[in-house]
């Protein structure tokens, strides 16, 4: 695997001395209406979550204004701001392997670990983040995974329990919701194809096994519905759409308990990722963003997210302070995707091995498409 500057530098945790930027950051509130951030990250109930245990919170503390936007993904947004001075983006939830790239290409501010608020028990961050979760350009803020649903009312005879069920189009008949990326599925083909979680990305790094993942795919090609956004699982499988879905967990567990949705997660094979929080380089409002950054990856923060959405906190504070679902009163842990009893066969998102080959296999995948 190709060695990059950012690998060896992910593995120290970030203490910019050069950039010893604002050490007496003021929390005082400014005059009404002086500042505003834009914050964007994936929309839908993860959105929600965050609205009301982050940018409101920041907002009623700090008195900046926050607005919130919505994408898909992708470093192409950021790096037409970054390459053309216009920067109008100040915050942005990163998938980790965009993160990694963003932070190569000079398209994000590096990380000041030091400013980053401590855990309750006064414990350090460098101490109380969970292992890569501090990142030179980015700092983590959730474990989630990409999973399949089904719906049971659509789904007559036995029900689906392994990552093979998903593939098996003679046992389960109908149509399969994927999100249009190789991300997650090129994984989930392999698995399904018998290849055992650890040897997953060591297969992917050879031609073969890329073949091998692509061939998986083919056998249910024709009867893949793509999806795009993280809303749009919940809604197909509401309608009948698909009989299954690939989806994030949290989209998931917010249509189980806030819309009465019979949906059921299938955990076996359940790919575990995180997110980070990184600071778009060339914000004209960097102060403000360096406040909010450090509010949003406190573990109150975290922690309030995840009594919102079943994703769980980065930072070794926040994991036994997620109780219940506060709107609903369900217990949480069950739900969430770091339990013991959801991780039996988990696969966690090998970054790096995306953060090289994700131009490659993004290319492979829009001419799979094409065909």
């Amino acid at each position: 695997m190709t060695s990059r500057p950012y690998r060896s530098r992910i593995r120290q945790v970030v203490h910019a001395t050069a950039f010893v930027l604002l050490a007496s950051l003021s929390w005082s509130r400014p005059a009404a209406g002086s500042e505003s951030l834009t914050v964007v990250s994936w929309g839908g109930s993860y959105a929600r979550a965050c609205q009301k245990a982050i940018l409101t919170p920041f907002t009623a503390q700090t008195g900046i204004e926050t607005r919130l936007e919505s994408y898909n993904g992708g470093l192409a947004q950021i790096r037409a701001q970054v390459e053309t001075g216009k920067v109008y983006w100040d915050l942005v939830d990163l998938e980790m392997a965009d993160a990694a790239r963003g932070c190569d290409e000079g398209l994000l501010e590096p990380v000041i670990a030091a400013d980053l608020p401590p855990a309750p028990d006064g414990s350090p961050a460098v101490d109380d983040f969970l292992p890569d979760m501090l990142t030179e350009c980015g700092v983590g803020m959730l474990f989630y995974s990409t999973v399949y649903a089904y719906n049971p009312t659509h789904l007559a005879g036995p029900k689906p329990t392994t990552i093979q069920d998903f593939f098996d189009l003679e046992k389960f008949p109908g149509r399969r919701g994927m999100r249009r990326s190789p991300l997650v599925n090129l994984e989930f083909a392999l698995m399904a194809d018998g290849v055992p979680v650890e040897q997953v990305y060591a297969t992917l790094g050879t031609p073969g096994g890329v073949n091998r993942a692509f061939r998986k795919l083919d056998t249910i090609k024709e009867h893949i519905v793509w999806w795009e956004a993280g809303a749009q699982p919940p809604q197909m499988l509401a309608d009948g759409e698909v009989v299954m879905s690939t989806a994030y967990n949290g989209r998931i567990f917010n249509a189980q308990v806030l819309e009465n949705q019979p949906f059921v997660i299938v955990w076996d094979g359940q790919v575990l990722d995180h997110g980070v929080l990184s600071i778009v380089a060339g914000t004209p409002k960097l102060e403000a963003a360096r406040k909010f950054l450090a509010f949003a990856t406190r573990t109150e923060s975290l922690v309030a997210v995840g009594r919102y959405i079943s994703y769980s906190p980065a930072r070794r504070s926040g994991t036994a302070l997620i109780t219940t679902h506060l709107e609903t009163g369900v217990e949480m842990q069950p739900h969430m995707p770091t339990s013991p009893q959801n991780t039996a066969r988990a696969l966690h998102n090998n970054w790096e091995w995306w953060s090289d080959h994700g131009d490659e296999m993004n290319e492979r995948f829009s001419a799979w498409l094409a065909r």
